[in-house]
């Protein structure tokens, strides 16, 4: 008998201990997957957005073909991309061409006066901020999951339950750190 009830309370135990390692698993990882869906709202405005300030600068621009292609075309690369690296890498370009973009705007006064693209300007710079916040926190709670998941003895539900690793979010540095050459 009392064999029978030491059993039941080390399987009481080892159930209560499955039950929160797989809760605490799965709750770090819905917060990860939340978070990812906060970037897609801000890339979703940051592509709206973009679509009027190209635009309004082809009113202006109109010889400056190739730096609003460079910008349609990143765009259209970052809605397609599926998975966070072919993410990464578009919000890369897009993040280049835009910088590009507000140089160009340097040269022509009409176009840095216009009502318009200084609103859109500033809204897209908005937008930047959101999306630098909403990445920190996507790639706050990848930490909290990969470190939930990784830990004993938590890591054994993991493995048992086949929770798998997560990206973090990360737009190409040297793309960033480079500062945009306009040839005219």
């Amino acid at each position: 008998m009392v064999y029978l009830i030491g059993l039941g309370a080390v399987s009481f135990v080892l159930l209560v201990w499955v039950v929160t390692s797989f809760n605490r698993l799965t709750s770090s990882k819905s917060l990860a997957e939340e978070a990812w869906s906060g970037i897609d709202v801000q890339l979703k405005r940051r592509y709206d957005l973009i679509s009027n300030l190209v635009a309004v600068v082809k009113e202006y621009t109109i010889h400056e073909k190739n730096i609003i292609n460079d910008i349609v075309t990143a765009r259209a690369a970052c809605m397609g991309a599926m998975k966070i690296d072919q993410k990464e890498k578009a919000e890369g370009a897009l993040t280049a061409s835009l910088t590009k973009l507000f140089a160009l705007a340097e040269q022509y006064p009409n176009l840095k006066a216009n009502e318009n693209f200084l609103a859109l300007q500033k809204d897209v710079s908005s937008v930047e901020d959101e999306l630098q916040l909403a990445r920190r926190y996507y790639n706050g709670a990848v930490r909290n999951y990969s470190i939930a998941r990784v830990q004993f003895p938590s890591n054994i539900i993991a493995g048992i339950f086949k929770f798998e690793p997560l990206s973090y979010f990360e737009v190409m540095q040297t793309e960033e750190r480079n500062s945009p050459h306009i040839k005219f």
